[in-house]
């Protein structure tokens, strides 16, 4: 055993055999305080035997029969993999007609004569001892019979007609069928009375085989596999019961206890069959473990009552049946220790204004110390909504304002002791860009600039740092950066982008964006530019192995200076036709070195780059042929994924053409289990970018690498890189789950971190499912709505906005991996307080008599809470739109309706109506109304329509139009002119006018958003009197918003529909308030 630890180092090196050490191993752990115990841990050593040897003979069969070649591996440990591999180690193609069963058999549905051959070798691969055993060759002799005859399915494996599996809760459940027949059969799967698992369910092997991952109790039953083809069919039925091994429900925990406290210690597990749960004390069976007087075991509970401190001990839970066992440690301390706070004295915390700050509080003691904030020398305890006391002692203030900075306290306490601690909180001012660039169009060869004036805390060092394309400036004495600008000299087309100015301080980030086009100059007459002619005489000279010489003359610069060559290269070999960037040199050079890589083919080829351009390339140079050398470089990007549970997929990026340097390119690939291996396993493949290991781990390191190689020899050895094998879904759910409703609307939900062995796989996250379960003020169910939120990283808690107050919530977590979701934990029940209510959801007003209106509602849709009362609130309006003063009634809630009594006759009133709970007063509700005129007031006007006089006039009226139209007819038969219409301008007199069409008919009522002007015979004067000539047929048009309808008794009133609108202040506002009918005219 190691010094100083407890790891037991078993050495087999240096002599001795492993056998002598197989057995069964538990550590443990002791001090004054108790001992804890281990796992047990199985220690067998790896075998590898040999194959026995036998004679085969040689397997005659005749065209389209079925056959079955057995390779029966020798037994080792841990189980080989078996592939059949042909003389040149090259694997047997399979397909639904010839494939491998689990057992490692190989089975023909049907045989063709292709598949005569001698070489049929089956292989075994331990991988723990890292070798691979060959069974003799198997030949296999096809003979052809004229016609070959069809034939319906028989199964080969499984027989008979049924058959039974075992498999354990959370493990693969594999089912085989593979059948004979020809044509070859087609398999499908079916479960009897149910469903094949979504999302579980994979089908391998030609489908011959069911896979079903992380089974459970549910996936018991009878499956059915079927093989058809055109001839009949013939199926086969698996019954499969799924077992468990014990698991966690409840896992004891660590108890700190202070003395006198109470606790208790829960372990509970299940399984199939159930689990046994027994209990051990300090590694002791506590049925013979030293007495605890506040002890008590019941079944899978230990209560503990009035503790002291001799009763600190670790106790073991051991839950265990016939497929496995769980034992798990929980100390409980009995400690009295008085508070202590870890948190450093005066810590100062610097956050920007309106965003949230954190002030810790990091704690300790027994009995759990009570924690308590003041801000200030002299404050009082911090208490309200706008601050959140998180369980760890921490302050959180969720929006910071400049007048939370100060000096907070934290005080812990408990029996045993005080202590307090101070830390400083200040308040930074936030950066701000005050002037943000401008998009800009920038001629070629002009200058642009883009200025980023900012504002910022004077106690913060800000750094701007300047981007052009989300990259860094390109590296040109072109661009200078000052203090609050960037400036672009001789801007190029290369110029064209999106500029961004980022301004950081070490509590914040801000940045803008502008974009620079730059476009053509105009062009000047006298010159014409153009691209430059292509170089010609391409001419190689000092051929070596890894470089030559290349030189060119130059074409025409077409008024345009060539400011640099760009030399592209073909490999005729590899890649012909294709043409690759090689390099590129200044205009003023015409010669280049150029580096050659081993085994290319080389054509080059010159192009000529002016301002305007690119020239056309020039013709290629002759070609040179390099010679082949050992590959220099190794596969980049090289990974390793596993794509299932049991797997480790390595990819890489494969050399192109050239980079093989000589024929016969193969990869070497290499891997070995991190910290568990030490030897590495290798195969060599062709040249492909994937290979896959299979049998591995569920998500475990490796260490992998892949080396080049070809027919010369090796690359360079490759460096090392960690990959993982496959993930599978998590194993448990996070624990421990707490909610704390912060404010109606807002609750902070908590949970323990799954242990990380149980992730199994890359943690993401965890995900919050949360919905409502009912509304506590109406008790009435609804569809559920499960609503999600994804929290990244390993955190264990986090907010739930947007909650409905007074309401029923539901919630449960889970964590969640590359694979995906894990299971969920128990269900949380939470209950938000009340909030204040909506508005009603309506306000009649109904029954307007001289001194009274009834007014009706409906209670506020979203009562959110338990409703107290109601408040009417209301003011008379005067005919100049003056506010009169505003009378309150508080109104019972069980209330629905009121009449208001002793108003004023032919008065409109303003009312503004809301709810109330015991939180406060919701959004109002406002309507308008009017009391009827007093009847003696309208029995006082007349009717001048129903005057004697007034009738003669009309008819006088009329009688003296009939004269004249008379004589005009009379005078134009005879050729005379008379001006008729000249005198009737001149004298226009309105009682002489015609009548219109609807004169004699009822107006129409204005409505409260339609303000048109009275119709012409409806006009009452301003002295409310009626004038002779005013008489018509209509009503008076009754003002704004009010309906004219006769009462019983014969009088008109108003209906008012009112609309919602805020509550003014009180006092004398402007308010649209139309004038009272004065007068009603009707023909009798």
């Amino acid at each position: 055993m190691k010094p100083n630890s407890g790891t037991l180092v078993i050495n087999i090196m240096n002599g001795g055999k492993a056998e002598a050490y197989e057995g069964v191993y538990q550590c443990t752990a002791r001090n004054e305080r108790g001992a804890a115990v281990s796992n047990n841990i199985v220690i067998r050593p790896s075998r590898s035997p040999l194959w026995t040897k036998e004679k085969l003979e040689p397997n005659h069969v005749r065209e389209g029969d079925s056959l079955v070649l057995h390779c029966r591996p020798p037994v080792g440990l841990p189980p080989p993999i078996i592939f059949w591999m042909d003389n040149a180690f090259q694997r047997l193609p399979q397909s639904e007609r010839v494939s491998q069963g689990l057992n490692g058999d190989l089975y023909f549905s049907n045989v063709q004569p292709e598949d005569t051959r001698e070489d049929y070798i089956c292989y075994a691969r331990f991988n723990h001892t890292q070798t691979i055993q060959q069974k003799q060759p198997i030949s296999v002799k096809v003979f052809s019979t004229k016609p070959v005859t069809e034939r319906q399915p028989v199964l080969l494996t499984p027989t008979g007609s049924t058959s039974t599996k075992v498999e354990l809760r959370g493990n693969v459940l594999l089912l085989e069928c593979i059948a004979a027949g020809l044509p070859t059969p087609v398999i499908r799967w079916i479960k009897e009375g149910g469903e094949l698992p979504a999302n579980r369910t994979f089908f391998e092997n030609f489908k011959k085989t069911l896979k079903i991952i992380d089974v459970s109790e549910a996936d018991s039953g009878n499956y059915k596999c079927i093989a058809r083809n055109t001839l009949g069919s013939v199926h086969h039925v698996i019954s499969v019961t799924v077992k468990a091994a014990p698991y966690w429900i409840t896992a004891p925990r660590n108890l700190v206890l202070s003395p006198g406290e109470d606790g208790t210690l829960i372990c509970r597990a299940n399984g199939n069959p159930k689990p046994s749960i027994s209990w051990l004390a300090n590694g002791v069976p506590i049925a013979i473990a030293q007495e605890d007087p506040s002890r008590k075991v019941d079944g899978d509970t230990i209560i503990f009552s009035h503790v002291q401190e001799r009763s600190s001990a670790v106790y073991q839970c051991n839950a265990s049946n016939e497929y496995g066992y769980l034992l798990a440690n929980a100390f409980v301390n009995v400690l009295a220790e008085p508070p202590r706070i870890l948190t450093p004295a005066n810590k100062l915390y610097q956050v920007i204004a309106d965003s949230p700050a954190l002030l810790d509080c990091a704690y300790f003691g027994s009995p759990k110390p009570e924690i308590e904030w003041f801000k200030g020398v002299k404050g009082s305890i911090l208490r309200g909504n706008e601050y959140v006391f998180h369980d760890n002692g921490t302050l959180e203030i969720p929006v910071a304002q400049k007048n939370s900075a100060g000096t907070y306290t934290c005080v812990a306490r408990n029996e045993l002791g005080k202590i307090q601690n101070e830390v400083q909180l200040e308040i930074k001012d936030p950066t701000m860009i005050i002037k943000q660039p401008e998009y800009k169009v920038i001629q070629r060869y002009g200058q642009a600039s883009f200025e980023c004036i900012i504002k910022h805390d004077s106690t913060l060092l800000p750094t701007v740092t300047w981007l052009k394309d989300n990259d860094e400036l390109p590296d040109d004495e072109r661009f200078l950066v000052g203090k609050d600008n960037l400036t672009i000299m001789n801007v190029t087309d290369k110029d064209d982008g999106t500029y961004t100015c980022i301004v950081n301080t070490t509590l914040d980030s801000v940045s803008a964006s502008a974009v620079l086009t730059v476009v053509a100059a105009p062009p000047t007459p006298a010159i014409i530019y153009a691209r430059p002619n292509p170089p010609f005489d391409l001419e190689l000279t000092g051929q070596l192995e890894r470089s030559i010489e290349l030189s060119w003359i130059p074409g025409d610069e077409n008024n345009s200076p060539i400011t640099n060559f760009v030399i592209e290269y073909e490999d005729a070999l590899h890649e012909p036709g294709v043409w690759h960037y090689q390099t590129e040199v200044p205009g003023t050079q015409t010669t280049v070195q150029l580096k050659l890589s081993p085994y290319v083919n080389y054509s080059f080829r010159v192009i000529a780059v002016n301002k305007i351009g690119r020239s056309q390339p020039s013709e290629p140079s002759e070609q040179y042929l390099t010679k082949s050398a050992s590959p220099d470089e190794n596969p980049a990007n090289v990974q390793g994924i596993g794509s299932e549970p049991d797997n480790l997929v390595i990819t890489w990026e494969p050399l192109k053409g050239f980079q093989s340097n000589g024929p016969g390119l193969q990869y070497k690939v290499s891997w070995r289990q991190k910290d568990v291996d030490d030897e590495w396993t290798s195969v060599i493949v062709a040249n492909v970018s994937k290979y896959i290991v299979s049998g591995t781990p569920t998500f475990v390191p490796y260490e992998i690498k892949v080396q080049a190689l070809n027919d010369l020899g090796y690359a360079p050895e490759p460096s090392e890189v960690i990959g993982h094998s496959g993930e599978d879904l998590p194993m448990v759910a996070p624990g421990n789950v707490q909610v704390h409703v912060i404010n109606s609307t807002l609750a902070k939900v908590q949970w323990d971190p799954v242990p990380l062995k149980t992730v199994r796989g890359n943690l993401q996250g965890y995900k919050v499912y949360y919905w409502k379960v009912q509304s506590l003020s109406r008790r009435s169910r609804r569809h559920v709505e499960k609503k999600i939120l994804t929290f990244r990283g390993n955190k264990t808690f986090g907010m739930l906005p947007g909650l409905e107050p007074y309401s029923s919530y539901k919630l449960n977590v889970r964590v969640v991996n590359g694979k995906g979701e894990g299971p969920a934990s128990p269900d949380k029940v939470f209950k938000t307080p009340e909030g204040v209510p909506s508005s009603p959801s309506f306000l009649k007003i109904t029954n307007p008599t001289l001194d009274s209106l009834t007014l009706e509602w409906g209670s506020p849709t979203h009562p959110n809470g338990v409703l107290t009362s109601y408040t009417l609130k209301f003011q008379p309006i005067n005919n100049t739109h003056e506010l009169g003063p505003l009378v309150e009634i508080r109104i019972p809630a069980n209330e629905s309706s009121l009449i208001l009594k002793n108003l004023n006759y032919s008065t409109r009133y303003k009312f503004y109506f809301n709810a109330q709970t015991s939180v406060g007063s919701g959004s109002q509700i406002t309507e308008e109304a009017v009391t009827i005129m007093d009847e003696a007031m309208a029995s006082r006007q007349v009717d001048i329509a129903t005057q004697g006089w007034f009738i003669g006039l009309m008819c006088a009226v009329a009688l003296l139009i009939l004269i004249l139209l008379i004589v005009c007819f009379i005078r134009r038969n005879k050729g005379g002119k008379y001006p008729v219409k000249e005198k009737e301008d001149a004298h226009a007199d309105p009682e002489i006018q015609p009548m219109k069409e609807d004169d004699g008919t009822f107006g129409e009522y204005s409505d409260a958003e339609d303000h048109k002007p009275l119709k012409k015979g409806s006009r009452t004067p301003s002295d409310r009197t009626v004038k002779k000539e005013d008489s018509d047929d209509s009503l008076v048009d009754y003002g704004e918003g009010v309906n004219g309808q006769f009462n019983e008794d014969g009088s008109f009133i108003g209906q008012y529909s009112g609309k919602k609108e805020k509550e003014p202040a009180e006092g004398n506002e402007s308010s649209e308030a139309p004038s009272p009918v004065n007068a009603m005219n009707s023909f009798v």
